[in-house]
């Protein structure tokens, strides 16, 4: 090597009185009585140096770049650092050089977790010296070296698809991209490679996967970073969903085994969708939380209590004989700051009998079918939500998180994954009020063009499934409809034109008339994955350049103001 003859990680006891050189940043400066240590840190590790025969170091600021030659000498046992591999020597220098010296930080680096967002992604390149960060960044490459290795050996064959494409009405909003040559049309990002995927097994590739780049116009929030993200891009012929399970029960094994330390399930539990929002309220139950709703409406269908009368009402129990009274009321305030009426109460005295605010206005008979329905027992309380549908099931998940995080009810070293199933294909817009497609229009519909012609619209199955992992959504897929005469009546069902469908999917749709095998596919997100395995809380602490919340590059500076020339050259005014 050029500048340096060993790394960091390469000091140790054994290299005691040999001569090499080093080069990295300068971690820290400490004098000692006239004598000053440096730490000095590159990509591998932390070596401390010893400056006692060099005068010039004086001029050498932290976080400059130098490279330094000496000899390797034993530390004094009292000065040993056993935190680092080379914590017993150190680096008698003899000669020095600056390559780089630094300016004035705008913040220390091992105090990146005191200091705001916007200003760690302005300067996202300090924060990433740090060690956690080059943690995180070898964490991803191991990750995605084995991901490789793990579908390579399952014979799949990994294709890279298009990054410019045609833009689709589908899903969520496109980054459009101006055409030089083709004066006022348009490029899009692709939002998945989902189009391609499913033409490369029109084109005889057996199992594709890509580490597929994807770009979606979306609001950030903690599991999601706007712009863009990278997913384990998945498509195999001649299976069905039983094929898939038993392929991401096999990868995630492998994964959680290695980068987790934790031995999964074989198989994973499923849940269908309609259980799911029932038991949970939410389709992305995270299961650690032993909480788990009861339906109780028809309980209350002829009740005279207001509250109750005309909604879906749901509840549980469960002990709280220790809690103070705060937790009741704390828990009530919080309910009606995110939109309940209230918050219905009552607890199982020692006698067998309930006690709350709300048992003046319900039966005997209704109180006795809520203690057994939810499984109550003395010392209990049993906790009532009742609203609209919707709303009922939206609370009931906001419910049911607050109780488990108020009570610890969570182990949070933890892994629960599950499949959810059997998705409605169909759904009305809360807007519109008019049908629209409930998850992925491609996919395969339960009973077919006789289901779609003969059924309720809203009953209709999609052979559609989520992975789901401590309440992230963490994979979605579905077996694909390769007939031809579905996809046109399934388009037509929310508003589009077998015209509009042949001008927006032309590719897909004349493959499909050429021929293709039956397909199913899944994509699980890499960057979720990365956050559930490392147990962050924020998407944007597992990638290296993220966008900030508002969408902007506070790096680079992006989005930003071009030129006229530059538009000009895209026959774009701006309006």
């Amino acid at each position: 090597m050029y500048y340096r003859k060993n790394t960091c990680d390469q000091i140790d006891e054994s290299m005691v009185g040999k001569s090499t050189t080093l080069c990295g940043f300068v971690q820290n400066i400490r004098d000692h009585g006239g004598i000053k240590f440096f730490d000095l840190r590159d990509h591998y590790g932390v070596v401390q140096l010893n400056l006692q025969k060099i005068s010039a170091s004086d001029s050498v600021s932290r976080e400059s770049v130098i490279q330094v030659s000496g000899k390797i000498i034993a530390r004094d046992s009292s000065s040993y650092n056993l935190k680092l591999k080379s914590g017993k020597v150190e680096l008698l220098v003899e000669d020095m050089k600056i390559l780089s010296k630094a300016s004035v930080l705008p913040f220390e680096i091992s105090e990146c977790d005191n200091v705001s967002e916007d200003v760690r992604l302005k300067y996202r390149y300090l924060e990433l010296r740090g060690p956690k960060w080059q943690n995180m960044l070898k964490f991803r490459n191991d990750l995605l070296f084995d991901i490789r290795k793990i579908m390579q050996a399952k014979n799949f064959l990994e294709v890279q698809t298009p990054i410019l494409s045609a833009s689709s009405p589908e899903g969520a909003r496109d980054y459009l991209v101006p055409s030089r040559v083709h004066k006022g049309m348009f490029y899009a990002l692709p939002q998945a490679p989902q189009q391609f995927k499913q033409l490369l097994m029109c084109s005889n590739v057996d199992k594709y996967f890509q580490i597929a780049p994807c770009f979606r116009d979306e609001d950030g929030r903690a599991d999601r970073t706007p712009g863009e993200f990278y997913q384990l891009d998945i498509e195999m012929s001649y299976c069905d969903k039983e094929e898939v399970f038993s392929l991401i029960e096999d990868v995630m094994g492998q994964i959680f085994e290695k980068f987790a330390k934790v031995s999964l399930p074989k198989h994973f539990e499923r849940i269908t969708y309609k259980d799911a929002m029932t038991f949970y309220g939410t389709d992305k139950p995270d299961l650690r939380n032993p909480i788990k709703f009861v339906d109780l409406t028809k309980t209350f269908e002829n009740t005279d209590f207001k509250a109750f009368k005309g909604n879906r009402v749901k509840g549980f129990s469960i002990n709280t004989s220790k809690i103070a009274r705060s937790f009741y009321d704390n828990l009530t305030n919080y309910m009606l700051s995110v939109g309940a009426k209230g918050l219905a109460w009552v607890r199982v005295l020692d006698d067998g009998t309930l006690k709350g605010p709300i048992m003046k206005f319900i039966s005997l008979e209704e109180a006795e079918q809520l203690k057994k329905l939810t499984n109550a027992n003395v010392g209990d309380d049993i906790f009532v939500i009742a609203d609209e549908p919707v709303m009922c099931d939206k609370l009931s998940n906001l419910l049911r998180t607050r109780v488990a995080k108020d009570l610890n009810l969570i182990d949070y070293n933890d892994f629960k994954l599950c499949w959810i199933v059997d998705f409605p294909f169909f759904e009305l817009n809360e807007e519109t009020n008019k049908l629209d497609f409930g998850h992925n229009p491609f996919s395969k519909i339960r009973g077919g063009i006789e289901a779609l012609n003969n059924q309720n619209p809203i009953d209709i199955i999609a052979e559609q499934y989520d992975l789901v992992i401590n309440g992230y959504e963490a994979a979605s897929g579905a077996e694909r409809n390769i007939s031809v005469e579905c996809l046109y009546k399934a388009f037509e069902m929310v508003g589009y034109s077998k015209e509009l469908v042949d001008k927006n999917f032309k590719a897909l749709i004349t493959a499909f008339k050429f021929g293709v095998p039956p397909h199913c596919g899944i994509a699980p997100g890499l960057e979720r994955l990365m956050m559930i395995l490392t147990n962050s809380s924020n998407i944007r602490d597992v990638i290296p350049f993220p966008m900030s919340v508002k969408a902007q590059d506070l790096l680079m500076g992006a989005p930003s103001v071009v030129t006229e020339q530059q538009l000009r050259e895209v026959h774009i005014k701006l309006r």
